[in-house]
Formats: C-alpha cells, structure tokens, sequence
C-alpha cells in the first residue's frame, strides 16, 4: 500500500516558527551566561532535587516566572547564590567563573566534594564552603578577587602549603581554614591582609612562628591544636579573643631582639623554660658552633682527596644533588629554587685560615631560612607509605603488561588491588638517588604542589633501591592518546572540551610559574603529560621532577623541543611556554608534534603550521577532521591567536602563562558578549558568528 505523504508546512509557519524561537531568547531576561553556569553546576550536582526550579539546560531564573531556589538577582544578572544545608553532592562544575556579577556565594554544610573549582566568580565579597569534603587546596584564583570580605573553607579535606597568594586581598576581613589539613608555615603575605580582623586556623598542621600575624588589626584569632612554635608576639596578646591551645610554644619571656617568635627563638626555645638571658645566650653559643663547623668542614673539603666527601656536594656528573625545582637567574640560567642539600654555606665562601672568620657573613633572614628550610625538610610528609613488596603484587612484578609508559628517568605502571583501588606508579632506576635522604628531598618538593589540574601525589615508596612515587589512575590515560591513539569507535573531544584542556592546563602552568614561591619550571610540558580525568578534565603530572631534565632532546622528543635548548642549560621558563602551544597544536590540529609518515615539509608540526595560523582559509584545512566542523569559525581564530604567541621563536616574545590564561578567557567572555549582541539576529547569523 502506498504510504501517505504529508504536506509540507506552508512558509508562513515556518517563517513564524522561526519568529517565536527567536523572541523566546530574546524575551528571556537572564544573562545567558549566568543560565549556562547554573545549568553546569545543577548537572555537576546530579541534578537534585532539593533544587527546586533549577534546570539542566536553559531557564530563566530572573525572569519574573521562575522561582529558582538560592538564587537572587538584580536585573538580569545573578548576584547571590544561597545553597546552605540542603545536603547536596557532586562537584560545583567547572563554569562558575562565567558568573560575573555574584557576590554572596554560599554552599556550606552540604556534602560536596572534589577539588574547590580553580576559577571562582571573579567579583565575589563572601564565600562560604564550611563543612564540606572538598579535597586539594584553595585555589590561586582568590589571589584576583579584589573585593572579597569573606573566605570561609574550614571543615573540609584541604591539605598541602598555603601558595603564597594573599598579597592582593585588601578587604579580606574574615579567614576561615579551620579543620583541614594545612600543613607548613604561614605564607608571609598574610602580613598584607591590612583590614583582616577574624583568623581561624584551628586543627590544622600549621608550623613554624607567627611573626606574620604581629601588625595585623586582629580582633578574633584561633591558633589552636597546630604545631606552632616560638614565642607569641606581644601585640597579639592583646587580642579579646585569642586561643592559642594546643601548640608548642616556647615559654618565658622571649630574648631580646626576639619580641616577634623569630624562627631562631623558636628553633632554640622548644617548648622549655628559661629566661629570655638565658635563652639569648644559647642563641650565641648554638650561632658561635655552627661557624667553626663550617669552618671545620671547609678544611675538611680542602684537604680531603676522598671521592665521599666531594659526592657529598655533587654527584658523578657535577650538579648539586637538590631536588627543589629549578628557577632562572637574572641570566637566564637554572639554579635550585631552594636551599641545597648540603652544608649551610659554601665552603669556597670561607677562608682558607681556619681562625679567620667567612668572608660573607650569614645575615640574620639567610640564617633563618636555612633553619626553616632545614625543619621543613625533615616534617613528616602528609601521604601514605608504601611498602616495595606491596607494589610489586599489585604492579604484578612490574610486568610488560602494566606498563603504561617508559621515561628517560623512570617506568609508570599500573597498579591493581584487592578492593578495586587503581593507582599509578612512577618506578625510578636506583641509580638516580644516592640515598633515601635525596629520594625524601624529592618528595617534599614535589608534596607542596597542589592545583585542580596538577596530578597529586598520594604516596610513595622510601626503601632504599625502591623509590617509588604514587598517584591517582586516571581511566581516560593522556592527552596524546586521547588524540593520536584512539579508535575508530572512540568518542573524539568536542570542541568545548579542547578549549576547557587548554585552560585548566594553562591554569596548572601558571600556578607553576606564578602561584609558587620560588618558581618551577617543568621542563616536561607534553600531550602524554596531561592527563585526562573521569570528566576529561587536565591533570598535568611530573611537575617538580625538572632536575632529571638536563637534556630535553631525549625527554621532551622531536617536535617539542623549543628552539633556544640547542644546549641543556638553554632552556628558561618561556620554554614551558613554547612546549604548552605545541600541546594547544595538537589540540586544535590532532595531528602529532612530528610525525615521519608525513612529507618532509610536514613532518615538523609547528614549522609545517605556524605559517598558517593567520590564514583564515588555511585554518579551517588545518582543523582536526574528528571535529567535522562542530566549532565556531572565530573560536578556532583566536585560540591560534594564543597558540602562535606561544610558539615563536624567541622567548622574550612569548607570553608568561598568566597572560595565557587570561587571553583564553578573555575569547570567552567575548563571544558571550557577541552572542547577546547577535539576539535578534536570524537563526542563520547567530549559528555563524556564535563563539566557543
């Protein structure tokens, strides 16, 4: 039987059709931004139902005929948002920096989890996440938020070292991280907190003295169960509200010179008695024996022809055997970002008259970072031990068939458990340490890290010939073979998702360069190097292990390698910069950073495309095919915009990766400052001009 044809509609109906969507969007009243962020998080959540009227994609929660719960706006925009105690769970999404215009931004007492989101509304006066399990630390975004009143973390999971971030915060009056799992000194730009009245850091690791704290206008200060030592400034005892419990500080009056708990007072006092006299007279003798050591050593290094002592200062090839990463000098060249393991001053700095005294003398703030530096070294590291026999069961011997990738440095294997747990494991040649103190060196460097995007430590392996490392398995494996090694029946990245890999990798690299204290270089910046989570969110891994890196010819591979390292010592931390847009390449072409299957002319990727990049017809042949055209044509411009910053060829024209940062973001806001605009254009207008 013949089948029916339908009549098609008339093309006033289809013309009105048309109409009616169009002023559906253009009658909506809320900023279209604001709706997709709050669309990420309800999803993020799960989409509860404790969310009464929330949605997970459009709405109108300004518009006068929705009511959705926590949220209040003023005119089109969201300004508050109020989740408190409605037991919610999940992530808060990844989009919330879209929120411009929220000030008040209230989830405390709920049971969210993850990492805090590393971008935040940009213009929030009062955050609220108390009780929580978020993980990780704070995020170095807050360091931008220049008018927050109010942070409050406490009762979470945090952990790891303050980033030294508090410098641009003038109208935090109020601090909250209490219960978490703080650990280290307090960063010193805290003393910039010029208007902070209300600091809780009770329960926490906290260690070191809190001369940091002694010209701030406090009125509420909780200190206690940490591990501060020293002794307590005479200003703070002022304080209506001081707690102080719980801490090993020094007793007595503090020595003088010592008003403030110096490190040095605290190093010597302890937890004993004593007079101030007493306790200055110590001071000198300790300050007195630490000289005529040195002195002592320097003879020792002089006179001595045995191999031990000079391998106590080097290794075979040379180097100072410290693990803290590695910076640039005024002069472009790498030194160690901390003080070295070795004695507290160079023995070529002392004369070589054994009664005379160091030609350089050890001021009093060099003096107290050794000491800090050498407490630090030896805290316990917050992480879980493993024994070697234990990953060797779950690495099933370290078999052929775990190994998920072989370094220049190390093999990473999969590690398998009883209970489900999958973990990685970063296996070092023996020969890379000379003892178990230069393998813990390592880990404290490395502990420190902590960022949304950064691959986190979570354990290691100390026996002597076994150094092992320990991290999460991320079940999507890296960017490289995310993009080179698929299938034909594996989903390719979207559009969307390359651009939120570039900026949350770009955001662990600033971090590196800018949130740290001294900065790291990585010196390892690859596709295979970041890695993809359970979301297909970035995690960059083997950050702090730049020591190993003395030839990024062999580590990095052909068609990374940044033009300025034809020498080891070549390589500064624009170089990071030239490695990140050889990964954004990648991302925008899917094609590899050298490929010999290729035409001698296209082998090379960055040479093949660079010329290209501000060809708008080339650009568009350049795309990786997977995307079948799902992009917007001006969001493919100016990410290689951003990309052929990051490749030229010489460093002092490329961007820092804050500036990265920025301009991946800046394309953000202003395709949706385009798309407003373009509201009552046609349907076929907007879907060309539309961005990201």
């Amino acid at each position: 039987m013949a089948r029916r044809r339908h009549p098609l509609p008339p093309p006033q109906l289809v013309g009105l059709a048309i109409f009616l969507s169009v002023a559906a969007a253009a009658v909506a009243k809320t900023d279209q931004h604001d709706v997709t962020a709050l669309n990420v998080m309800f999803d993020s959540m799960s989409k509860p139902s404790q969310l009464s009227g929330w949605k997970s994609s459009g709405g109108d929660p300004c518009g006068n005929d929705e009511d959705w719960k926590g949220i209040k706006c003023s005119g089109s925009s969201v300004i508050e948002i109020n989740l408190s105690g409605l037991g919610l769970s999940g992530s808060l999404g990844y989009q919330l920096s879209s929120l411009k215009s929220v000030t008040k931004f209230d989830a405390s007492n709920n049971n969210l989890n993850g990492d805090i989101p590393y971008q935040l509304p940009p213009k929030m006066v009062q955050l609220n996440l108390y009780g929580n399990s978020f993980t990780g630390g704070i995020p170095y975004s807050i360091s931008q938020m220049d008018d927050l009143e109010t942070l409050n973390v406490g009762k979470n999971h945090l952990n790891g070292q303050l980033t030294d971030m508090f410098s641009q915060l003038p109208k935090l009056s109020t601090l909250d991280l209490s219960f978490n799992g703080f650990s280290g000194s307090l960063p010193q730009s805290f003393q910039h907190l010029r208007n902070l009245k209300t600091l809780n850091v009770e329960s926490n690791q906290f260690s070191g003295h809190i001369d940091v704290l002694s010209k701030l206008p406090l009125e509420d200060l909780n200190l206690q169960n940490n591990k501060f030592t020293g002794w307590i400034p005479s200003k703070l005892k002022d304080i209506n509200n001081l707690q102080i419990g719980g801490n090993q500080w020094s007793s007595g009056s503090a020595p003088p010179g010592m008003e403030k708990g110096s490190a040095l007072g605290s190093s010597i006092g302890g937890g004993g008695g004593g007079s101030g006299i007493n306790g200055f007279i110590i001071a000198a003798i300790v300050i007195a024996v630490l000289l005529v050591a040195l002195i002592l050593l320097s003879v020792l290094k002089r006179n001595s022809s045995s191999p031990v002592s000079s391998h106590y200062l080097m290794d075979e090839s040379g180097h100072n055997r410290s693990f803290a990463p590695l910076v640039d000098d005024a002069g472009g060249h790498k030194q160690s970002s901390a003080i070295n393991m070795k004695p507290l001053e160079n023995p070529s700095s002392i004369s070589r008259t054994p009664s005379a005294v160091p030609r350089k003398s050890i001021s009093d703030n060099e003096f107290e970072n050794k000491l800090n530096y050498s407490r630090r070294s030896t805290d316990p590291i917050n992480l879980v031990t493993y024994s070697s026999s234990d990953l060797q069961a779950a690495t099933g011997n370290f078999h052929s068939s775990r190994l998920l990738g072989q370094g220049t440095i190390s093999g990473v294997y999969k590690a398998k458990y009883a209970d489900g747990r999958v973990l990685v494991v970063k296996k070092f040649d023996p020969l890379s340490f000379s003892g178990s103190s230069d393998f813990m060196d390592l880990m404290n460097s490395i502990s420190k890290l902590r960022h949304p995007n950064i691959s986190e430590l979570v354990g290691y392996c100390p026996e002597a010939g076994h150094y092992m490392l320990v991290y999460d398995y991320h079940i999507n494996g890296s960017l490289y073979d995310f993009l080179h090694l698929s299938d034909d029946y594996s989903k390719p990245l979207t559009w969307d998702t390359r651009v939120r890999i570039a900026i949350g990798t770009a955001s662990a690299l600033e971090y590196l360069h800018d949130g740290c204290s001294p900065s790291v270089i990585h010196k390892n910046i690859k596709a295979s190097n970041v890695l993809l989570d359970d979301d297909l969110n970035p995690r960059l891994t083997d950050c702090g292990l730049a020591y190993f890196y003395e030839d990024t010819n062999e580590s990095l591979g052909p068609g990374y390698n940044p033009p300025e390292c034809t020498r080891s010592a070549g390589y500064v931390m624009k170089s990071d910069v030239y490695c990140f847009g050889v990964v954004m390449l990648q991302l925008l072409t899917g094609r590899k950073p050298y490929d010999s299957s290729k035409s001698r002319t296209e082998q090379s990727l960055v040479k093949f495309v660079t010329s290209q990049l501000h060809d708008i017809d080339a650009l568009g042949a350049l795309a990786d095919p997977a995307l079948r055209g799902l992009y917007p044509p001006k969001a493919l411009r100016r990410f290689a915009d951003v990309l052929a910053r990051c490749v030229q060829s010489d460093p002092e024209f490329r961007p820092s990766m804050s500036e990265v940062v920025q301009s991946l973001l800046q394309c953000i806001q202003r395709t949706t400052s385009s798309r407003r605009i373009a509201g009552h254009r046609s349907i076929s207008q907007r879907s060309e001009d539309s961005d990201w």
